[in-house]
């Protein structure tokens, strides 16, 4: 029987710091790619963002507790690493190490990855979505 292999770290890095972030900026990103596969409207697509946020743009308790789930999946990612590289036989000091880098990449290839997302999205918001909110609003006020 082989022993356990130990895992890659950029690879689980990557897959737990990209699934926080998308999480952490759900809010955000889901509406604008519904939008741009045509399965939302604009006014729909800022209703819903709008749900995460207070009244004067601040982040409201929606977007907390998805900055907060974000939080628990890189931990959750750290943990698991840890327990998986518990299993394979290698140096201790080389498990510390391991597990210093992958909490570095997770922390900082994450908030990397929200701030790109987030960048994103408003750019997004502000080029398409708002402008097609205000092309359906002016519509339906013309009726």
């Amino acid at each position: 029987m082989t022993p356990p292999k130990n895992p890659n770290l950029f690879k689980w890095s990557f897959k737990y710091a990209l699934s926080a972030a998308l999480a952490g900026i759900l809010c955000c990103v889901a509406p604008a790619i519904l939008f741009m596969f045509g399965l939302m409207s604009g006014v729909y697509a800022i209703s819903f963002a709008d749900f995460f946020y207070n009244n004067d743009g601040s982040t409201g308790t929606g977007a907390w507790a998805l900055r907060i789930t974000a939080i628990c999946i890189g931990l959750y990612g750290i943990y698991a690493f840890r327990k998986k590289q518990n299993q394979c036989s290698i140096d201790p000091k080389r498990k510390r190490i391991n597990l210093i880098l992958l909490i570095l990449t997770i922390i900082g290839l994450g908030i990397g990855l929200f701030l790109g997302l987030e960048h994103w999205s408003a750019w997004y918001f502000d080029a398409y979505i708002v402008p097609a909110q205000q092309q359906e609003l002016n519509l339906s006020r013309n009726f």
